[in-house]
């Protein structure tokens, strides 16, 4: 067997043993860069889709008068400078004027906010349609730090607030 066709032979290595080194250093440097770049690419899409938020609404649907409300009035609420004088037009635009009386009244007794019917301002809230016929009704959850509480704020059809309270208009 000739020298030169043995697998010991160094000439007929090299260039095998360049195109594995180079593949090799190829390898290494390239496949990190496609991960990194994949891991971006996927770290990426998924902080655009987690920072995409959408809320809809239309002044003709009560419930979304009602969110509207409620997160109108906790912002006013949240405002110390000029929350108290927004907070009270707020009022005067979105509850009948003559349950605005009521809820007045059980201020006084209560010595809370009569459409928080709590004594200060929670963090969150929600709400969420209760499914009613004859008008609106929704549940409307209201979160301070690990506490909730849910009123039932009932709509008229001409989109005035009639009702707030632990229990529904017709469930008094």
């Amino acid at each position: 067997m000739n020298s030169n066709t043995t697998s010991r032979n160094p000439i007929s290595r090299k260039p095998i043993r360049r195109t594995a080194l180079v593949a090799g250093l190829t390898a290494a440097l390239v496949l990190p860069l496609g991960l990194t770049a994949s891991a971006q690419t996927t770290a990426g899409a998924s902080t655009r889709s987690a920072a995409q938020r959408t809320v809809s609404g239309k002044p003709s649907d009560s419930v979304t008068r009602i969110a509207d409300f409620y997160g109108a009035y906790i912002d006013a609420q949240s405002d110390p400078d000029h929350g108290a004088r927004l907070a009270t037009e707020l009022r005067k635009f979105y509850v009948q004027a003559d349950y605005l009386k009521k809820v007045e009244a059980w201020e006084a007794r209560n010595h809370a906010d009569g459409v928080l019917q709590a004594q200060n301002v929670p963090l969150k809230w929600t709400v969420t349609d209760n499914g009613r016929a004859d008008h609106t009704e929704a549940v409307v959850t209201l979160t301070w730090s690990g506490t909730t509480t849910k009123l039932i704020v009932d709509m008229s059809r001409s989109q005035k607030i009639i009702h707030i309270g632990t229990k529904g208009i017709d469930r008094k």
